[in-house]
């Protein structure tokens, strides 16, 4: 269990939620044997999610990543955020690679069952081989259609591939799966749970709570169902439920998805001692290379955030021994080595990294440390990440994932500030956490609305969550609304806490703070 202290989102990284790596943990009794010659309409229109995440996938990861470029390009020629209709064409240009390899359609003769689970090991599914387990479960509902357990783990298994991958066309073939099995066996368990678990993917968290709670009523022990619970609470900044419910869940089934949950709710209250030894503890108790690599990863973040670059590298390193592709300690370890200074490398990790997963985080990153490096082209090379940014958000947006937090974060430093005003507000009226609050607070900085963003500024630390861009923000905000003793405070302390925070930003607050020790 993790240790009874006194007693704190999953934005850690600026954007989704840690989803836990997914298991197919509910077997409900057999259904009716019924005969059935042919599938419904409904369930041929569902068969649809079998295809094009096994065979294949190297060239669709190639196609995905090409069809992002290639709406970037357009974006040259007029901004993204105002393609309208090429969004979809996006949409589609992703998919076309999986309906390349053929619609299944399970046609069975003679007498079909509602299947209970399939005999799949839930280390499967976080096994850090996520292509391999949706061929399995394809495998298994190819001979089995009416498998709804099946179907479930396979919704589940797809927005666990959108996590890893960073791919959210994905989602859609989630949801048909989800709903295929809810078809089969209306009401079952592991569907509603890969329901909550897809919600919280596209950052519809109210609804991720309700189905979480549904799950919860029928059974209080669901692992899977008390995270999401956790996810939910925390991403809609209900924080004090967010804590009773991680308590909750250790009292109830303790282990590895509860125990990071549990260390991110105190590493949002400012307690990142007792976070590191929870986060230990569930790295101690991993085995499957999923959990390694998830839990090593968080320790890296949580080592950075703090700038502990050498432990953070040395955490970053046991993920990706785990799992060499994981995405999270790929970004993490250039990042700590960009804060380090081995900025070669830090570059050369990142430019690796965003050539397969071009996601807005990293695109951001990489092209602020070309603007800090500076050298002949170097702007132009960060041009063009911030608009495969945009390419990505309206692939987002395709594929049902509200990305306004996106939009916010991006677009108020590299984009169109009006337009990171608009997002952010629409974010802010749907939750209110501590990265809403710092984003709505940047936003109306770089619109020159500082008396307005002050407020938001200062709820963003009011948790004592130790964010050293944070603390950036309000010193700006403060020093912006005529408080220069306060901006001295806040750039002062995120210096200390973490100096390279920022491939931009630790310069501009070096550079904020000369400036007002000048003018004193």
């Amino acid at each position: 269990m993790a240790p009874r202290t006194n007693d704190t989102d999953p934005d850690r990284e600026n954007g989704p939620a840690p989803v836990m790596p997914p298991a197919a943990e509910v077997t409900p009794p057999l259904e009716e044997h019924r005969d059935e010659t042919e599938p419904s309409a409904t369930e041929t229109d569902a068969d649809s999610s079998l295809t094009g995440a096994s065979a294949g996938e190297a060239d669709a990861d190639d196609e995905r990543v090409a069809a992002v470029r290639r709406v970037a390009a357009a974006g040259r020629r007029g901004r993204v955020f105002q393609l309208g209709g090429t969004a979809v064409l996006l949409a589609v240009a992703l998919t076309a690679g999986s309906i390349a390899y053929g619609a299944i359609r399970d046609r069975t003769v003679g007498t079909a069952v509602a299947a209970a689970p399939a005999a799949l090991s839930p280390a499967l599914l976080s096994s850090g081989n996520i292509d391999a387990s949706i061929a399995a479960l394809q495998a298994q509902l190819r001979a089995q259609p009416r498998d709804y357990g099946s179907w479930a783990s396979l919704g589940l298994a797809y927005v666990e591939q959108a996590r890893t991958k960073g791919d959210p066309s994905r989602y859609p073939q989630a949801d048909k799966a989800l709903k295929r099995s809810l078809q089969v066996r209306p009401g079952n368990e592991q569907a509603i749970t890969g329901q909550a678990a897809l919600a919280a993917a596209r950052h519809d968290f109210k609804d991720a709570l309700a189905y979480a709670d549904q799950v919860l009523k029928e059974n209080p022990y669901s692992q899977n169902a008390l995270s999401s619970r956790i996810d939910a609470l925390v991403e809609l900044g209900r924080y004090a439920d967010a804590s009773q419910a991680a308590d909750t869940a250790d009292s109830r089934r303790p282990g590895v998805p509860v125990f990071t949950r549990y260390a991110y709710v105190h590493e949002l209250r400012g307690d990142v001692t007792t976070a590191r030894r929870v986060l230990d503890q569930a790295l101690a108790t991993s085995t499957s290379p999923g959990d390694i690599s998830y839990v090593a990863a968080q320790l890296g973040q949580l080592a950075w955030n703090q700038g502990d670059y050498k432990t953070a590298l040395t955490d970053y390193a046991r993920a990706l021994t785990a799992d060499e592709n994981y995405l999270p300690a790929l970004e993490g370890r250039a990042r700590a080595q960009w804060a380090g200074g081995d900025k070669a490398a830090a570059i050369k990790g990142m430019e690796q990294l965003v050539a397969r997963y071009p996601l807005p985080q990293p695109l951001v990153e990489l092209g602020e440390m070309y603007q800090d490096r500076a050298a002949a082209g170097d702007e132009a090379k960060a041009q063009d990440q911030y608009t495969l940014v945009d390419a990505w958000i309206a692939l987002a947006r395709a594929n049902g994932v509200n990305a306004d937090l996106d939009t916010a974060l991006a677009a108020a430093d590299h984009g169109d500030r009006a337009a990171a005003l608009r997002a952010a507000r629409a974010e802010w009226a749907r939750r209110h956490t501590v990265h809403t609050a710092d984003a709505l607070a940047w936003a109306l900085h770089v619109n020159g609305r500082d008396a307005e963003a002050l407020p938001y500024a200062r709820q963003a630390t009011a948790t004592g969550y130790r964010n050293a861009s944070f603390l950036y923000h309000r010193g700006m905000i403060e020093r912006a609304t005529g408080h220069p003793q306060d901006a001295r405070t806040w750039l002062q302390a995120a210096l200390k806490l973490n100096p390279g925070f920022s491939p931009l930003g630790a310069g501009k607050a070096r550079k904020a703070l000369k400036d007002l020790e000048a003018a004193k």
